[in-house]
């Protein structure tokens, strides 16, 4: 679920390939790991990929997010593999025009569902903000796709200065509320106001605190 939330541009401005590196912060500042976000144009489709590792004294944490989109951002698969200490998950959904069928493990088990006919995985919605931002265009609320499927609401909070990675950043604040099957959460998400509409950070709250995600230039 952590990494979930840490997961919440013109194509043109992003060029065909992109790389972003991130730090993850505990509340009181200090470096807990770092992460890797990327894009690339690869003949007619976009690939995406996050990559997120944890120093935890004892307890590994690595997730490594995939999307495969049309140039229209429509999701065509998502896979996810986790590490979480001695615990190791892998799941693909792949989307096929109003079906997508979701993979459990390795030969594991497999269900189908209804999807629209232009569905977004959780990293194509990303990138389908961004294009939205640098549009001049506001997003709104949508169903997407992160295994199971999670309805997800951005409202703009107003233009703000802040610090990224000791970088003063003008971003446009954003309250995200995502709504699963069985839970409901809220954070902060700041786009840069960069041609790309970089994520330049995000506000994760917990009972100790909240973790932050913040581009590293």
């Amino acid at each position: 679920m952590y990494s979930f939330l840490l997961l919440l541009a013109a194509a043109s401005a992003w060029g065909a390939e992109e790389a972003t590196r991130y730090q993850i912060s505990w509340p009181s500042g200090l470096s807990l790991g770092e992460g890797q976000l990327t894009a690339k144009s690869d003949s007619g489709q976009w690939r995406f990929a996050l990559t997120l590792e944890a120093a935890i004294p004892g307890f590994q944490v690595v997730d490594t997010f995939r999307s495969t989109a049309s140039e229209a951002l429509c999701s065509a698969e998502f896979a996810k593999d986790s590490v979480h200490g001695s615990r190791q998950r892998r799941e693909t959904t792949r989307f096929t025009g109003s079906t997508a069928r979701r993979i459990t493990g390795t030969g594991g088990g497999a269900t189908e569902f209804a999807v629209p006919a232009c569905a977004h995985d959780a990293l194509a919605y990303l990138f389908h903000v961004r294009r939205e931002l640098a549009a001049g265009r506001a997003p709104g609320p949508e169903r997407i796709y992160f295994g199971a499927a999670y309805d997800i609401r951005l409202l703009r909070v107003g233009a703000e200065r802040v610090t990224v990675a000791e970088v003063p950043t003008d971003t446009e604040h954003f309250r995200a509320t995502v709504v699963g099957p069985r839970s409901r959460w809220e954070f902060d998400v700041y786009f840069a106001t960069d041609a790309a509409r970089t994520l330049a950070l995000v506000k994760v709250p917990f009972v100790m605190g909240s973790f932050a995600l913040e581009w590293v230039r």
